[in-house]
């Protein structure tokens, strides 16, 4: 099984939360010229602090630990087209606007609270975007590629299956009807 093929199988396990603009980028991987621009401290720090407001260090790592941003950088780098790269690059720009809009500091700068604030409100105009009939050639929101590959990078990390996954390293038997109990992990592949 390659890496196309693994991530396809986690994403089916995590209920489909990797759109069909995301699956199909995986199929377009390539190598390439570099889109620097991705690959900029600030831009990398920016990345890194959008991606831990969305999965936070809890009783478990968050995604700084995990290595998220990285992972993105490479994914868009490697596996999107240059326009969706620019879509992101553009978001992540918008998310540092309506930062210093509605609380006069970069993003970077803004406590937990005002962060999570912040983003709820980008994530409901994502929902919004996402029940719009789109024009064609129309790439996904921003805030879903952001989201998608956050959540694709961690789940896919060792932290992420390890920790906040319930995780066998060699399990003894397949059991397809194991009783769920509300709080407990979902389980790792």
């Amino acid at each position: 099984m390659n890496r196309r093929e693994a991530i396809r199988s986690v994403a089916i396990l995590l209920g489909t939360a990797v759109s069909a603009s995301t699956l199909a980028a995986l199929n377009g991987c390539k190598t390439g010229p570099k889109n620097y621009a991705l690959q900029a401290p600030e831009t990398k720090a920016l990345l890194s602090e959008v991606a831990e407001t969305i999965i936070p260090t809890t009783n478990t790592p968050g995604a700084k630990a995990a290595g998220v941003d990285a992972f993105i950088i490479t994914m868009l780098n490697d596996c999107y087209k240059p326009e969706d790269q620019q879509r992101v690059l553009d978001g992540l720009k918008q998310i540092d606007e309506a930062s210093n809009k509605q609380f006069s500091k970069n993003f970077i700068d803004l406590t937990p609270e005002q962060r999570t604030q912040l983003l709820t409100g980008i994530d409901k105009e994502r929902v919004a975007y996402n029940q719009q009939p789109k024009k064609d050639g129309a790439g996904p929101h921003y805030f879903q590629v952001i989201k998608e590959l956050t959540l694709l990078g961690y789940f896919t990390s060792k932290p992420g299956a390890t920790e906040a996954l319930r995780y066998v390293a060699v399990p003894t038997r397949f059991d397809p009807c194991l009783p769920y109990k509300k709080g407990e992990k979902a389980w790792a592949m």
